[in-house]
């Protein structure tokens, strides 16, 4: 049997001063709170111990610095687990700074003398207003009860000849009593609760588990931490405490970075870029991230997992901190490591304060810039990005509104200019030709339905460069971004288009008196269908189209809406008739005629407007009739 298990008066002489201490009422309702309630896996109370143990050791090396008159132990300085399944028993060793017997009843008392109805209510109603009380040894020492019925405790202070011992079984009382000849620093033996095969209990006794929860929670801790292997012998460093983050550049190689990504991303590709990031101050943090190569299968499911991994003192918090990451950039991968964080209780929850909403403005900023580095460095690197990610990053332009401009940057659209090779909007404004006042762009379905489209006739011919937005989150964000460096941001699909710069008002003014006519019958025709007819100078060789007015929605875009579930009301949108169309001045011949037969022309001209556009004919069957009994006619 370990020396430690024995009973105190078997190792340590102990004098006869041993008290006993009532808990005030509320503390066991307390335990109860804390074990039932505030830890959501049973497997954080080794996390928490060994944690203790590594602040306990990071003091002794401290204290041992700045007093060289102290008679501390550093020479070989480790956290030790020791198992005895017989005795369904488990230590957590250190020997770090140790605690004298005051500080043994203020800190594992913490809880105890804080168990008053004021801490239990405010803790009932927000966990984080007990921030102050993480990393104080009384909260996390206290998860031992989840899984002991009895908690045996050996500490001694670093310089102190004399130990102390505290015992209790969580319930109403505890015990403190000195020891003699205690070793420096503290042991914690958690006698474990019977395994219950019905509710599947972890058994803790067991090597495997331990060893499990010790690289899940704490293998990046800077101490070796030793466990005995089973059958006996040389206890053996079980954590591998490469915390790479933590690691000058210089000494980690491009094979650490890709074997650590795989761990942390469980992908079997290498990473496309890593991010090194160290903040240094009044607060401190780390990390290292990943940008993927490829997307995950679940970039776009609403189940998915996201965020980076949070560590606190190299100590494991959580897998997936939204808070540090937001949505359109969940698919980064790494760990930040943060000196000190405002958590809750159970080390679990975030809260949202600044220091939380500082780390993640800079984790976001430093992403985007390097992103934006690929673009000049690494151009091939970049495309792949952009067309795994691109997407996803451009939701950021509806929610991260402070970041928008650095978004649209690092954004690449198709467009007219190349059908190959996209373009950003910063090259977009170096090709503009003198007298383009605007950024346009238009949306759709698909690049070859834009291509076809009769909105583009008039600025191609007039050599202006418009961007061919297909991706259903472009409908969305062009409403929500009004400019890029200066330039408006202008649908050729809506609104009011005057391409001609040599415009003569007074032959434009005959030509808007001579179709008069033409447009007011087709209104009247075309009734509920339509806003208004009018002529059009965005059209160079189609009859017709149909365009929206400046804040409409598209029609792409009430689909979208209307598949979501959402009931819209009917957008009228406005019919543009191009007046050097021989079709439109025979029509115009026709109507002045007053010829009967005009009013299914007028349906027709309409449908063949929605469809050249790409869009959804309200009657296919009447139209297809309709255009039937028009080329009988004509044959």
């Amino acid at each position: 049997m370990p020396a430690l298990f024995r009973r105190p008066d078997e190792r340590f002489p102990v004098s006869a001063n041993v008290e006993t201490l009532e808990f005030q009422s509320e503390a066991r309702q307390l335990l109860q709170l804390m074990i039932h309630s505030i830890y959501s896996n049973k497997d954080t109370f080794l996390r928490e111990l060994v944690s203790n143990a590594s602040d306990a050791l990071d003091k002794v090396r401290l204290e041992a610095f700045r007093d060289k008159e102290l008679q501390a132990d550093t020479d070989d300085l480790h956290i030790a687990l020791e198992l005895d399944p017989a005795a369904r028993t488990l230590t957590v060793r250190d020997n770090g700074i140790g605690m004298s017997r005051d500080e043994v009843v203020s800190l594992i008392g913490t809880i105890a003398k804080s168990g008053t109805a004021e801490f239990l209510r405010k803790l009932k109603e927000n966990q984080g207003g007990q921030d102050q009380l993480i990393g104080q040894f009384g909260v996390g020492f206290y998860a031992s009860f989840m899984v002991a019925d009895k908690v045996t405790l050996v500490t001694r202070r670093a310089g102190q000849d004399e130990g102390t011992r505290w015992e209790s079984t969580g319930e109403g009382t505890y015990t403190v009593e000195p020891v003699a000849d205690a070793p420096q620093g503290t042991a914690v033996t958690l006698h474990l609760k019977p395994e219950d095969t019905e509710e599947h209990l972890h058994d803790y006794a067991s090597r495997a588990k331990v060893v499990e929860i010790v690289r899940r929670y704490s293998d990046f801790i800077t101490w070796p931490i030793r466990v005995e292997p089973e059958g006996g012998g040389e206890p053996e460093v079980v954590n591998s405490r490469k915390a790479l983050w933590a690691r000058s550049q210089s000494e980690v190689t491009e094979e650490e970075y890709t074997e650590f990504y795989k761990h942390v991303s469980h992908d079997w590709t290498e990473p496309l870029e890593t991010i090194r990031l160290a903040a240094e101050g009044v607060f401190e943090y780390q990390a290292l991230l990943f940008l993927p190569q490829r997307a995950p299968f679940d970039l776009f499911m609403r189940d998915r997992k996201r965020g980076v991994q949070l560590y606190v003192k190299r100590v494991f918090i959580m897998d997936d901190c939204e808070e540090l990451m937001p949505e359109y950039l969940r698919f980064v991968k790494g760990v930040v490591d943060a000196q000190d964080l405002s958590l809750n209780v159970s080390r679990e929850i975030l809260q949202q304060d600044r220091q939380i909403q500082l780390m993640r403005r800079r984790l976001v900023r430093k992403v985007l810039s390097t992103v934006k580095s690929l673009m000049t460095d690494k151009p091939d690197s970049y495309a792949t990005f952009w067309s795994e990610f691109g997407r996803a990053v451009k939701e950021g332009l509806l929610d991260d509104v402070d970041n928008r401009d650095a978004i649209l940057d690092i954004a690449s659209f198709a467009s007219t200019h190349d059908q190959e090779k996209p373009t950003t909007l910063a090259d977009y404004l170096a090709r503009m030709p003198e007298g383009q006042e605007h950024v346009y762009y238009l949306t759709g379905e698909s690049r070859s339905a834009l291509e076809n489209s009769p909105h583009l006739e008039a600025f191609l011919a007039k050599g202006y460069e418009v961007l061919l937005l297909t991706d259903a989150i472009d409908e969305m964000w062009v409403g929500s971004v009004p400019e890029y460096k200066g330039k408006k941001l202008q649908s050729v699909a809506k609104g009011q288009v005057d391409l001609d710069d040599d415009k003569d008002e007074d032959a434009a003014k005959e030509r808007a008196e001579e179709f008069a006519g033409l447009l007011g019958w087709l209104t009247e025709q075309l009734g509920d269908a339509v806003k208004e007819v009018r002529l059009s100078s965005r059209l160079t060789t189609s009859p017709a189209c149909v365009v929206g007015d400046d804040f409409d929605l598209t029609p792409t875009l009430e689909k979208m809406y209307r598949a979501m579930g959402q009931e819209m009301p009917q957008v009228k949108r406005v019919l543009e008739l191009n007046p050097t169309h021989p079709l439109v001045t025979a029509l115009r011949a026709a109507h002045a005629e007053d010829r009967p037969d005009l009013a299914d022309t007028a349906e027709l001209v309409y449908g063949m407007a929605l469809l050249a556009e790409g869009g959804d004919l309200p009657d296919p069957t009447r139209f297809v009739r309709l255009l039937a009994t028009k080329l009988e006619k004509a044959l």
